[in-house]
């Protein structure tokens, strides 16, 4: 993994992290007020917004490490050099469907000027819908620094789902070992 891959990556990380313990906040916050009989008017509004920024960074983070649900299985035993036309083809789709995500979402922030939040009406609707292009520029941004990578198991034969699988099984059955000597 490069450097810069390596550097987004930990950022994204943080980020997701800390937008996870704000929302947790936030949620035990409201409850405890809901149940003193005091609701907070803003609660939904910023809860749902903070679980879509999580989303969005986490989607970037995941597409770096290359976690999201794919078919490495079926591009594995596609023939060499097909397969590598495959690999390309499909990061070129993804790539361009952010682009166009991106370019949707700058769109929609020009028609959300002025607007502001219902509940909390001196955050601007921007702000909370800027995750739509800043999520697919960071989307593209990992996607492009993990290609390296990826094409290089592509080209070696190797799934990264099929590894990740195994490194849970051998984790599993080193701790079922543990536990037997133990007993």
């Amino acid at each position: 993994m490069s450097r810069a891959a390596k550097i987004l990556g930990e950022f994204l990380s943080w980020i997701v992290i800390t937008l996870m313990i704000v929302l947790t906040v936030v949620v035990v916050v409201a409850v405890i007020y809901r149940k003193l009989g005091a609701s907070l008017s803003w609660y939904d509004e910023v809860a749902s917004i903070l679980l879509a920024w999580v989303t969005y960074f986490g989607a970037a983070l995941a597409a770096l490490r290359r976690s999201h649900i794919g078919f490495d299985g079926v591009l594995i035993v596609l023939p060499m050099p097909f397969r590598l036309y495959v690999a390309y083809a499909a990061e070129v789709l993804v790539i361009a469907f952010f682009v166009l995500m991106a370019w949707a979402g700058w769109t929609v922030l020009q028609v959300l000027e002025g607007e502001t939040l219902v509940s909390l009406t001196w955050v601007p609707v921007q702000l909370t819908q800027a995750i739509i292009p800043i999520g697919a520029v960071l989307f593209i941004i990992a996607e492009i620094l993990s290609i390296p990578d990826y094409m290089r198991d592509v080209r070696a034969g190797v799934s990264s789902e099929h590894s990740t699988m195994e490194d849970l099984v051998e984790d599993q059955l080193a701790k079922d070992r543990e536990a037997e000597e133990r007993r």
